[in-house]
């Protein structure tokens, strides 16, 4: 048999859904594994938006919409954005999809031909890098240090630049790190991609999720020349706990969106019907329950990152939006546990849910390996339970 495409080949499968899923398998073995891996919050879908889906399927609005999107939607989206994000667009500026993730590929889509360079900041979520090269793109990493907070400098962006760079991901909160660019941080960073005209694709899905008082500020808000190069991507599944209804959305300059909608009409048609009416309650209706998830995260974040920094051995930086905490591992590198050597994050990771029962994701899979990423999108209890195993687990250390 003939080949397969070299370009699908080369596409690794998601680490975080690889751990994520060793985990569901050994609990239902009946091991008593806590699963520190998925980004997605542990609460329900609010009950007025389970009902608006279920009002859709009763009233049979269950075929196919546009393909990007019902009006009534992208209504709501551009509503949405401009009381949150203090941005206007028009409901011709939006395209919906299967999630912010399908969004990010349809942006790159629209914009990268093979070879051209996409500007990834490291650490990265996970896809982004997969997602470049399936475009043929390349990307370029410029690697953000803890001890800077895990941003990059607009020096960094500068220099990273050659004449084949055609845009930069720019994930703000950060999975995996949960750091948040300030408004001054933002402008030096969208002042370089207006001088060097890039394009941003900026992956804003975390921006309601903020601790300590921050107030977010929309990379869009920052400016039409910024405006007119970015493609602003969010969507319903961390806001409103619907991972599972698959709803991103992505609002830009028309012609971009049109690109964008053409190729969705083609590679998925549209998105589930019922889904699209449960998105549009969810963003039009009261916000108020986004505030309770928000302070149940701000409130396991403190625990977890006091606990972790009191454990001999690792430590982590307190994030400031998100949900993700990013464990500095580096003083294990060399020990051992249990007769084996952890020579690497990943060596970590294995060893602490076979020997630990804790799953928590490898940093090799963020461009960070010298890290370890916990998730607190789990209960309290769970993660007490998490940081005696981790305690218990290092002990173990030689």
């Amino acid at each position: 048999m003939k080949e397969l495409s070299l370009l699908a080949s080369q596409v690794q499968a998601s680490s975080t859904m690889a751990i994520d899923s060793l985990a569901k398998q050994m609990k239902a073995e009946g091991i008593d594994v806590i699963g520190f891996g998925a980004g997605e919050p542990d609460f329900n879908t609010p009950d007025e938006i389970k009902a608006a889906g279920i009002r859709a399927i009763e009233e049979n609005n269950t075929r196919y919409t546009p393909a990007s999107g019902t009006l009534g939607l992208k209504e709501a989206v551009c509503a949405r954005i401009k009381a949150d994000c203090h941005v206007e667009y028009q409901p011709s500026q939006v395209v919906v999809a299967a999630g912010a993730k399908h969004c990010v590929y349809l942006a790159l889509r629209a914009l990268v031909n093979p070879g051209d360079e996409v500007i990834l900041p490291a650490p990265y979520w996970v896809s982004y890098i997969e997602l470049i090269r399936m475009m043929g793109g390349v990307p370029v990493v410029v690697t953000a240090q803890e001890s800077a907070g895990f941003k990059i400098t607009a020096q960094q962006l500068r220099d990273a630049v050659t004449d084949k760079t055609k845009a930069i991901i720019l994930n703000n909160p950060s999975n995996p790190t949960g750091m948040v660019y300030s408004r001054e941080e933002l402008q030096t960073l969208a002042d370089v991609c207006v001088e060097k005209d890039l394009y941003i694709i900026a992956d804003e899905i975390y921006s309601c999720l903020l601790y300590d008082g921050l107030k977010f500020t929309s990379v869009a808000s920052l400016g039409e020349e910024v405006k007119k190069r970015t493609i602003l991507i969010n969507g319903v599944s961390k806001a409103y706990a619907m991972t599972g209804w698959r709803i991103g959305y992505a609002l830009g300059e028309p012609e971009v969106i049109k690109v964008m909608s053409n190729y969705l009409s083609h590679c998925a048609g549209s998105c589930c019907a019922i889904s699209q009416a449960a998105a549009q309650v969810a963003l039009s209706g009261p916000q108020d329950k986004i505030e309770t998830m928000r302070q149940a995260f701000e409130e396991r974040r403190n625990y977890l990152v006091k606990r972790m920094n009191q454990v001999e051995g690792v430590s982590c930086i307190q994030p400031e939006g998100a949900f993700y905490v990013m464990m500095n591992m580096e003083k294990l590198v060399g020990r051992s546990v249990r007769g084996q050597v952890i020579e690497t994050c990943d060596d970590f990771s294995q060893a602490f849910l076979k020997y630990g029962l804790v799953a928590t994701v490898p940093g090799t899979a963020f461009g960070a390996p010298s890290f370890v990423r916990w998730s607190y999108a789990t209960s309290m209890e769970n993660i007490q339970k998490g940081m005696d195993r981790l305690e218990a687990f290092l002990k173990e250390f030689q």
